[in-house]
């Protein structure tokens, strides 16, 4: 049966968390690098922070008649040293970083250059090598779930975890249109977005890969084994899964270090990052579809994290698992804080003995049971089961 919620309008802008951290960085930085991946909504954050602003000039990268204006980058930017100009795509022409750091260095005034940028870790080494204390960076995610509950309370939990955060997915009309998207989506990645970044991988071979990731998403995983059940090399599929988490396709977590004599799991987990991205990659059609798929409490676990990781990056993450099996899906680390996270798919979540052996190990200050229930309750001291939205307000709250 169709999920039936009031849909939003496409042109609809939804305010974005990261508004505040992008004018504060404006305002000490001469350049500003906007990250995330393809269609998260950087395009559209920028340019409603420019309405009714003067002397903005917005370049697509990927657009060769605004490539062209930029052929003597230098000459340009002199000439328009008093706009804000944002530069879309800038890991297409790396050449740029060392004409804007000279750029830079002649006039350092804050806010005159919005870079974004859809790899990751390969753009922010260019930036860091050209652009060392000149340049602020800042990293966008799909929607989230309280941007869009802030945005519409009434939003459907269950329309967000199965469609995704992605805007055109999230917004679309019904299911139908949203996986037409999300397959585009997963296409365009493989067939034009790849090797425009310089990797000369076949699109069949790459599918693959990112469909045996949605397969294994939420468990822990080994490149050996990966790469025997691709027949590839240890070293590509190692590379395969850099470049994924380079382009914010997947995230690695790694497992939580201690100090302490205890056989401790050491390989990290892996995610498919945004929850349409994964059930399309697996073919789930609906929501209906997802309830009796095997990959359902994995599902939940990739959504809740990466809500979590998304919006408290300057904490610490990992996961715990003993050698025994007791487990904490996600541990958060910040000063002399420690908090833990157990993502339980089920409106009457129940709990293992393996939990609390793990809580009494990592002895967090407070732990949270996130499960798809309205509001937060007690079950235990320092043990609160919370709805995804809650345990963000929560957290928000101890972390202040």
């Amino acid at each position: 049966m169709q999920i039936e919620h009031a849909m939003h309008k496409l042109h609809k802008y939804i305010q974005r968390r990261l508004e505040p951290d992008i004018y504060k960085r404006l305002n000490i930085f001469p350049a500003v690098l906007i990250l995330g991946s393809r269609q998260c909504g950087k395009s559209t954050l920028v340019k409603m922070l420019a309405q009714g602003k003067e002397n903005f000039v917005y370049f697509d990268l990927q657009n060769m008649a605004d490539v062209n204006k930029l052929t003597d980058p230098a000459l340009f930017f002199q000439a328009n040293e008093q706009s804000v100009i944002c530069l879309d795509e800038i890991q297409s022409i790396p050449h740029l970083f060392s004409a804007l750091r000279s750029e830079i260095d002649r006039n350092r005034r804050p806010g005159r250059f919005i870079l974004l940028g859809s790899a990751s870790q390969a753009l922010i080494q260019k930036s860091s090598e050209s652009l060392a204390g000149r340049i602020g960076i800042v990293e966008l995610s799909p929607f989230s779930i309280d941007e869009l509950m802030i945005d519409n309370p009434q939003t459907n939990l269950n329309v967000y975890w199965y469609r995704g955060g992605y805007p055109e997915s999230f917004l679309s009309s019904d299911d139908e249109s949203s996986c037409i998207w999300r397959e585009d989506f997963i296409k365009t990645y493989v067939q034009r977005d790849i090797p425009q970044l310089g990797f000369q991988i076949p699109a069949l071979q790459i599918r693959r890969f990112m469909t045996l990731c949605a397969h294994l998403s939420g468990q822990i995983f080994h490149c050996s084994k990966i790469a025997e059940t691709l027949d590839i090399a240890h070293t590509t599929a190692r590379r395969y899964i850099d470049l994924l988490e380079q382009t914010f396709l997947i995230r690695t977590l790694p497992p939580f270090e201690t100090n302490e004599k205890k056989r401790l799991v050491k390989s990290p987990k892996l995610y498919v990052r945004d929850t349409g991205i994964l059930h399309q990659l697996l073919q789930i059609k609906d929501y209906n579809s997802l309830l009796g798929h095997p990959v359902f409490g994995a599902s939940w676990e990739s959504l809740v994290i990466e809500n979590i990781i998304s919006a408290f990056s300057d904490c610490r993450f990992s996961f715990y698992r003993s050698a025994t099996g007791d487990e904490l899906d996600l541990i958060i680390q910040k000063a002399n804080t420690t908090l833990a996270i157990e993502c339980k798919a089920s409106t009457a979540p129940k709990l293992t003995k393996g939990f609390w052996r793990a809580i009494e190990f990592v002895k967090p200050q407070k732990s949270f049971i996130v499960a798809p229930v309205s509001g937060c309750y007690p079950i235990h001291e320092n043990v609160d089961v919370c709805g995804l939205n809650d345990v963000l307000v929560k957290l928000s709250l101890i972390e202040n």
